[in-house]
């Protein structure tokens, strides 16, 4: 008899024990917390985690991980979903590669209580609050520092390329909007698209071959897109006006060059910070803000850059 209530009492003392860890963050402990970006290629997401961790630091009640495929692709993005769902999340910062791709699963973690967070690029999925640029705006401003670089050098007419991602990721087709907006009643022939995957020698590839078509201008549409850009117009010698998206060594360095006009320096450290932030208040029942944040974007000329 003894034996038998011994049991009893290490079988409920095992469940009580089961139902402490699955309350973890609720009850004392940590919230676990994971951010997924596009790829791990981009000092970008780099920077997104930087300000993750920053904001982990401060809290303390957060357990933290960064997972991102190595390339742009949507199964490998997706299997990192569900890896963090199966890893227990309870919350889980999100770029979406693409707008619809990823909405099955995230239709699975919600339905398991995981809370998302989109960071920079959202998907067609109802979230608690979605951190980003403001793309179109920055776009449209690219495409008037690209008129503004354009006209000093007496060109008001000519053809001009786009090098960006893909067709499907709705940050970089905001700015390609944006960015094609601003050359509306002008007598400047922008080109159709081309896409490199966000790859810097993809993108320079079809920059080069932009350069041989005899444009006057070319615009990156993120980080991979604008150094294969400028690494195409440095080979060439210049003579055309490039301009991007993102900041990143290899960027202020070809800024500094000349072979860079201007480049949108977005804010990802803020997106991380503040989606960390967003996460804890959302697990805590707290109202995390407005639906939609905008981080901010600079302008970055070698008149600025120190």
């Amino acid at each position: 008899m003894k034996k038998r209530l011994f049991s009893l009492f290490l079988c409920l003392a095992l469940v009580l024990s089961l139902v402490g860890c699955v309350s973890t963050g609720k009850q004392g402990g940590k919230y676990k917390i994971y951010l997924i970006t596009m790829d791990q290629m981009d000092q970008h997401w780099v920077n997104v985690d930087a300000g993750a961790k920053k904001a982990v630091s401060e809290l303390g009640n957060v357990d933290y991980q960064w997972l991102a495929p190595d390339v742009k692709d949507d199964a490998k993005q997706i299997e990192c979903i569900n890896n963090a769902v199966a890893g227990g999340a309870d919350a889980i910062l999100l770029a979406a590669n693409g707008p619809d791709a990823v909405t099955s699963a995230l239709k699975e973690a919600t339905e398991a209580g995981v809370k998302i967070i989109y960071v920079d690029s959202a998907a067609d999925y109802p979230a608690e609050q979605t951190l980003a640029t403001d793309n179109e705006a920055a776009g449209k401003i690219a495409g008037e520092k690209m008129k503004e670089a354009l006209a000093s050098k007496g060109i008001t007419s000519g053809k001009i390329g786009i090098v960006n991602v893909n067709a499907s990721t709705a940050s970089t087709v905001a700015r390609e909007k944006g960015f094609r907006a601003a050359f509306e009643g002008t007598d400047f022939e922008i080109l159709e698209t081309q896409y490199g995957d966000g790859d810097a020698a993809k993108s320079k590839d079809i920059a080069a071959n932009y350069i041989t078509e005899g444009v006057v201008g070319i615009f990156g549409g993120n980080e991979g897109s604008t150094v294969g850009t400028g690494n195409a117009i440095k080979e060439a010698g210049g003579g055309v006006i490039g301009v991007g998206f993102d900041k990143s060594d290899a960027i202020l360095q070809l800024v500094k060059e000349g072979y860079l006009y201007a480049t949108m320096a977005q804010n990802p450290d803020k997106m991380g910070y503040e989606g960390i932030k967003a996460a804890v208040k959302v697990l805590q029942g707290e109202d995390p803000g407005p639906d939609y944040v905008d981080t901010g974007v600079s302008v970055l000329t070698k008149d600025n850059i120190d």
